[in-house]
C-alpha cells in the first residue's frame, strides 16, 4: 500500500528536479564536501579554502525565492556542517555551537549577497582557527581527543574500549595504553565517570526513576549504577536527588 504523504510530494520533487537540471543547478559532489570537512577537521586551512572555491565554482542550487534569503540559507547550512567538523576534530561542543550561533546571527544581519559570498570564506577561517587553537590548548593527542569526542556523542549507548577503538580504526590495546598514559585513567573509568556526570542532570531536572536513568545510560542494573554513582560522588543517586546538589 502506497503512503499518500510520499506520493503527494512527488510532483513537486520531480518538477523541482527538472528545473534544477534545466538550469544546471547541481549540489556539489559528495567527495568535495567530504574533503572540505576533513580539511576543517584537521585544521588544514589551505586545503579547506581550495575545496570551498571548487564547490563555489559550481552553480548553486536555489534554497529560497529571493537570492539574499537563498544565500543566507546556504551559509547557515555550511555553518552547521563546519560546526560538526570541528566537534569531530575534538573541539568542545559548547564552544563550537557558541561560534556557530554567533556566525549565524551575523549572517542574518547582512543585507548584501556579495558580502555573504566573502563572509563564507571568513567563516571558514574562523572555524579552522578555532580547531587550531583548541589543539594547541589541549595536551591530549588527536587520537585521544577523538576518543573523548566519540564517548561524549554516544554517552547514552553501550560503550566499550573495543567499540571506541573500532570507530577510530586502532587496536584496543594501543588505544587503552595511549588513553591511560595521557589522561591518567582507564578508558572504561572515563566512560563511567562521564555517564555518571551526565546522569546527574536527569536526577536533578526530571522525574525519571533511578532505574529508568540507569537504563537510559545502558548500565546493566540499577544496583550497578548506584554503586558507580556512590564511588564517583560519595552519595547514592537517591540522596543526590533529595539534596538538590545540582540545582
Amino acid at each position: 500500500m502506497k503512503e499518500p504523504s510520499r506520493s503527494g510530494n512527488q510532483p513537486f520533487y520531480l518538477s523541482s528536479r527538472m528545473h534544477y537540471l534545466r538550469e544546471n543547478f547541481i549540489h556539489p559532489p559528495f567527495d568535495y564536501e567530504h574533503e572540505l570537512l576533513e580539511a576543517i577537521r584537521f585544521g588544514d586551512e589551505n586545503r579547506a579554502m581550495d575545496m570551498l572555491r571548487k564547490i563555489n565554482e559550481l552553480e548553486a542550487a536555489v534554497l529560497a525565492t529571493y537570492p539574499l534569503r537563498s544565500k543566507k540559507n546556504a551559509l547557515i547550512a555550511s555553518c552547521t556542517l563546519f560546526t560538526r567538523a570541528i566537534i569531530k576534530g575534538g573541539v568542545d561542543p559548547e564552544i563550537a555551537f557558541h561560534l556557530s550561533d554567533t556566525l549565524i546571527l551575523e549572517i542574518e544581519r547582512m543585507s548584501d549577497v556579495e558580502r555573504l559570498v566573502h563572509f563564507e570564506y571568513e567563516m571558514l577561517v574562523q572555524f579552522v582557527s578555532m580547531i587550531r587553537s583548541e589543539k594547541e590548548d589541549v595536551s591530549f593527542s588527536h587520537i585521544v581527543n577523538l576518543a573523548i569526542y566519540y564517548i561524549r556523542e554516544h554517552i547514552f549507548e553501550e560503550l566499550t574500549l573495543q567499540r571506541v577503538a573500532a570507530y577510530l580504526k586502532v587496536h584496543p590495546s594501543y588505544l587503552s595504553d595511549r588513553f591511560k598514559r595521557e589522561t591518567g585513567e582507564a578508558i572504561t573509568t572515563f566512560i563511567n565517570r562521564r555517564k555518571i556526570e551526565e546522569s546527574k542532570h536527569l536526577l536533578a531536572n526530571t522525574n525519571q526513576s533511578i532505574s529508568e536513568i540507569a537504563f537510559t545510560f545502558k548500565f546493566c542494573s540499577q544496583s550497578y549504577y548506584t554503586q558507580l554513582f556512590k564511588n564517583f560522588t560519595g552519595m547514592t543517586p537517591r540522596k543526590f536527588r533529595i539534596s538538590g546538589t545540582a540545582r
